[in-house]
């Protein structure tokens, strides 16, 4: 008997399982600086290395804080504060302007370990609109701040005003009065791009803790009328973030992207048909943003670090990076 028992004992111990290894998480952020008409004819050599030049930066500066440990709501900060001083990108530096020659901006943060949310927008003195956005999340009970109130929070916390000026681009300026132009009929020769009208930045990352984070900042649309607030601070619109789904930023028609709720529909997809992230996303891009009559694009990453970039326009400047790997970069809708 003793000897019976000594061998159920050893074959237990034989078949014991093995101790779980807990792999260690891998993050990954990725980011969009707009889309529309980027065709390689359009781009001179020169322009295509400072737009990946740009894209590489934004990544970079994110990956750095998710190498370190860092969440993933800093990451996204870092990442579109490095696009809003490229005056490349229609956000901070590069803002568009409305038809009255002005810049008004918007921006948006998004946790999705808690939900909480923040977003600025009509602000027109505040160097980096997306940590307004941060400061609205963390510091007030609220989520959306407009304009002097909005910019009042930024004093209060010691943000880097800066005079309206700052946000002038002889680019942006000669692209609005083309716009005006061709608007008024006076020229109807003149070519009026993609580039001249809207454009966004974005950032999505998953950091070493699994939290999901979204962020989002826009000059909006040139030629806009003054107060036209697009999709970009609208929570579930232009930006969202949920760490049971997915995180989302997106650029486009801000119109569009509002009447669909096109960031939160991609993570309803996910949670209630239990579709991949790629799916869901192509799905409210090109069947949900076209149908209606619009374009534009969205990135978004889910929780296991899946990575989707749908666009409808010919090009997204757009990149990618996960865990030390080297960051992938786009531009053209052929890459």
């Amino acid at each position: 008997m003793a000897t019976g028992q000594s061998n159920r004992s050893g074959a237990a111990k034989q078949h014991r399982a093995a101790p779980v290894v807990k792999r260690p998480r891998r993050f990954a952020i990725a980011v969009h600086g707009g889309a529309g008409i980027i065709l390689r004819a359009m781009m001179t050599a020169e322009s295509e290395r400072s737009y990946r030049a740009g894209i590489r930066s934004a990544l970079a500066a994110g990956q750095r804080f998710l190498a370190e440990g860092g969440s993933s709501l800093d990451a996204v900060v870092a990442a579109v504060s490095e696009f809003e001083d490229n005056p490349l990108f229609n956000a901070g530096r590069g803002a568009a302007f409305t038809a009255d020659g002005t810049n008004e901006l918007d921006a948006a943060v998004m946790d999705g370990a808690s939900l909480r949310a923040g977003a600025v927008t009509l602000v027109t003195t505040v160097r980096h609109p997306v940590q307004l956005a941060r400061l609205v999340m963390d510091k007030t009970r609220h989520v959306l701040l407009a304009a002097h109130g909005a910019e009042a929070l930024a004093r209060r916390h010691g943000l880097e005003i800066v005079d309206p000026q700052y946000f002038f681009t002889e680019r942006r300026f000669q692209a609005l009065q083309r716009m005006q132009r061709v608007a008024a009929n006076r020229e109807r020769d003149v070519a009026v791009t993609e580039a001249d009208r809207h454009g966004t930045v974005g950032a999505v990352a998953l950091d070493l803790e699994g939290n999901l984070a979204a962020a989002t900042s826009t000059g909006g649309r040139n030629n806009k009328l003054s107060g036209r607030i697009g999709d970009s601070p609208i929570v579930g619109a232009g930006t969202y973030a949920n760490n049971a789904t997915v995180a989302v930023s997106g650029t486009g028609e801000g119109e569009y992207f509002m009447r669909t709720l096109a960031a939160y529909s991609v993570s309803a997809l996910i949670e209630h048909k239990g579709w991949s992230v790629k799916r869901a996303a192509e799905h409210v891009v090109r069947k949900q943003i076209v149908a209606l009559g619009g374009g534009g694009g969205l990135i978004a990453l889910d929780r296991k670090g899946n990575i989707a970039m749908p666009f409808s326009a010919q090009g997204m400047y757009r990149g990618y990076a996960v865990g030390d790997a080297d960051p992938v970069i786009k531009i053209y809708q052929d890459e």
